[in-house]
C-alpha cells in the first residue's frame, strides 16, 4: 500500500512539473491552492517556474518565523518556491534544504535555483518518511500541503523529531479534516493526490505530533478546501531537554547521512 501511494503521488507530481515547462500553472483552484497564498512582494522574489510550480495549501514561510543563520528543511519541496523563500530570510550563514521524492520536481528546483542565484540551498532526494539528514541537524522544519499525502504519517511525524535540534520548531501548513469526518468520508471529498483523502484528523495529527514528542502544539484554521475539510497552520517546538532522544536517534541519523550523497541531486551532497 505504502508504495502504492508513493507511486501515485510520485506520477502527480511529475505530471506537474512537466506542465511548468510549457509554461501552464500546477494549480487549478486559485484561492486555495498555489501561488494565490503568497504575497506578491514573496512572489517578485522567485523565478516565475518557482511560483507556476507552487501546489501547496497555505503559506508556511509567513509562520515559521525564520531567523539569519538557521538552518530550515522543506518537507516535499517540489518547485522549490519555499525552500528559495526560505534561504533569503536565514541568509548565507544559514542553509535550505528541500526534500522530494520526484526527479522532476527535483530537477525544476535546481534550475529555479541558479535562476534566483540562491547559494545557500540543498536539494535532497527522498521520502518524508525517512529524512536524509543527520539527527538533530535543523533549527526548523517547514512543509506546504504534504504531510496529508505520506504513506506513513506516524513515520513522519518521528522523523521531524529526529532530525530537529532541541529546541527547534515547526511550521506547517496542511490540509486537516474534522473529527467528525471518518477516512471514508474524506475519500468522498476528494482525491488523494488531491490533499482531501489522505488527511488526518484535528485530534489525529495532535495526537501523532505528541506521540513523536512534540509540544505547545497548535492547529490553527486558516481557511476550509471542501466540507468539514481545512488548510490549517500547525505549530509545534521539539522541547530543549530533548538531547537524550535526539542521542538515540544518532545512529540513524548517522545512516541518513551517509545516504546524503546517493540521495541528493547529485553534487555530493552541496548543491552551490
Amino acid at each position: 500500500m505504502t508504495t502504492e501511494i508513493h507511486e501515485t503521488v510520485r506520477r502527480h507530481y511529475a505530471e506537474a512539473a512537466l506542465s511548468v515547462e510549457n509554461r501552464e500553472s500546477c494549480c487549478a483552484d486559485a484561492g486555495d491552492y498555489g501561488a494565490d497564498l503568497y504575497s506578491a512582494l514573496e512572489r517578485a522574489e522567485l523565478p516565475d517556474a518557482a511560483v507556476l510550480a507552487s501546489l501547496g495549501c497555505g503559506n508556511p514561510i509567513a509562520v515559521a518565523d525564520l531567523h539569519e543563520g538557521e538552518r530550515v528543511l522543506d518537507l516535499g519541496s517540489g518547485g522549490g518556491i519555499d525552500v528559495l523563500l526560505s534561504a533569503k530570510r536565514v541568509g548565507p550563514t544559514g542553509r535550505a534544504f528541500g526534500l522530494d521524492m520526484t526527479d522532476e520536481m527535483l530537477v525544476l528546483a535546481q534550475r529555479n535555483a541558479a535562476a534566483a542565484g540562491a547559494t545557500n540551498v540543498e536539494w535532497l532526494r527522498g521520502h518524508i518518511e525517512s529524512i536524509p539528514l543527520p539527527a538533530a541537524s535543523v533549527d526548523v522544519v517547514i512543509s506546504n500541503c504534504v504531510v496529508n499525502l505520506a504513506a506513513d504519517k506516524p513515520a513522519v511525524f518521528r522523523e521531524i523529531a529526529r532530525v530537529l535540534r532541541p529546541g527547534g520548531r515547526i511550521g506547517i501548513t496542511d490540509i486537516v479534516a474534522d473529527d467528525s469526518l471518518s477516512a471514508e468520508e474524506r475519500t468522498e471529498r476528494g482525491s488523494y493526490t488531491g490533499c482531501i483523502a489522505g488527511a488526518l484528523t484535528f485530534s489525529e495529527y495532535r495526537t501523532g505530533l505528541e506521540a513523536a514528542g512534540l509540544e505547545d502544539i497548535s492547529l490553527t484554521v486558516s481557511h476550509e478546501a471542501a466540507d468539514r475539510m481545512y488548510g490549517v497552520i500547525i505549530k509545534a517546538r521539539k522541547g530543549a531537554g530533548a538531547a537524550g532522544a535526539a542521542r538515540a536517534g544518532a545512529q540513524a541519523g548517522a545512516a541518513a547521512k551517509a545516504a546524503v550523497a546517493d540521495s541528493s541531486c547529485g553534487c555530493g551532497g552541496t548543491c552551490r
